[in-house]
């Protein structure tokens, strides 16, 4: 028969089995006088690709800082798997960071690494006990994901902007993540490039089925990799559903913004 503490363990690997990846709730924050995100709530669950929408200083951005935790909000909640992050030591917030990938905007390689030593460097630092051998058959499983496989020796200056978004994907997939931020996957590219990033972000959410959450100004690609969105204006979200949701929306915003992205 089991005992107390144990069904009490069961209990809350059951709750944190349900809470949805990444929960926002009612969130504020403002940078002296300048107001944010006004009262900002999200769920996002395993499977599922939510795409931030909206002009420039509109807080998408702060808002990608917030969920991983490198900004705190002035009120409200940020929850990861269902835990307060803002509760969190500094050891439990690495512990749950560990579990989420990151593309940065303009990728953030390190231009004196190669190809593979990009990848391969979030994984000597968290995953010490891989043999060499180990490492590079996943760095080089990782690269193949994302297209890079014919290039592990070269450097991040030799590489066009897309082949740049392709190693930073990869190597935001080295732990294997369960949740994947991505802050404007598409900005810089040429149109060709920029589809091609959307349709591989497409493909590694089908595989892996993890929680994302896209921020762009890029409406084509939102379209393409999200299965919702949220278009943020003045720190407030003013619609959230489907593409579809938007294109019929009434809203004076909403149609303005359409007309120009």
């Amino acid at each position: 028969m089991a005992t107390i503490d144990q069904i009490a363990t069961t209990l809350q690997a059951n709750e944190a089995g349900s809470a949805p990846a990444v929960a926002v709730e009612n969130v504020y924050k403002a940078f002296g006088a300048q107001r944010v995100l006004s009262g900002v709530s999200l769920v996002v669950r395993r499977g599922d690709t939510l795409a931030i929408l909206g002009r420039s200083g509109t807080g998408k951005s702060v808002l990608l800082r917030m969920i991983i935790g490198l900004q705190t909000p002035d009120s409200g909640s940020v929850c990861i798997h269902g835990r307060e992050i803002a509760d969190l030591s500094l050891d439990q917030l690495s512990e749950v960071r560990m579990k989420m990938g990151f593309l940065f905007q303009n990728a953030a390689l390190y231009d004196s690494l190669t190809v593979e030593q990009n990848v391969a460097f979030p994984l000597q630092h968290h995953r010490k006990r891989m043999s060499d051998a180990e490492l590079r058959d996943r760095v080089l499983q990782l690269l193949a994901e994302v297209g890079m496989e014919g290039h592990p020796d070269r450097m991040p200056s030799d590489l066009s902007g897309g082949m740049q978004k392709r190693v930073g994907l990869a190597r935001a997939l080295a732990l294997e993540p369960d949740i994947l931020l991505l802050d404007e996957p598409t900005a810089g590219l040429d149109p060709i490039s920029s589809a091609e990033i959307g349709d591989l972000v497409l493909k590694l959410q089908n595989e892996h089925q993890m929680a994302s959450i896209v921020v762009t100004h890029d409406l084509h690609s939102a379209k393409t990799i999200a299965s919702r969105l949220i278009l943020l204006n003045e720190g407030k979200i003013v619609i959230e559903g489907s593409f579809e949701d938007l294109q019929y929306s009434d809203d004076a915003f909403v149609m303005e913004f359409l007309k120009h992205a």
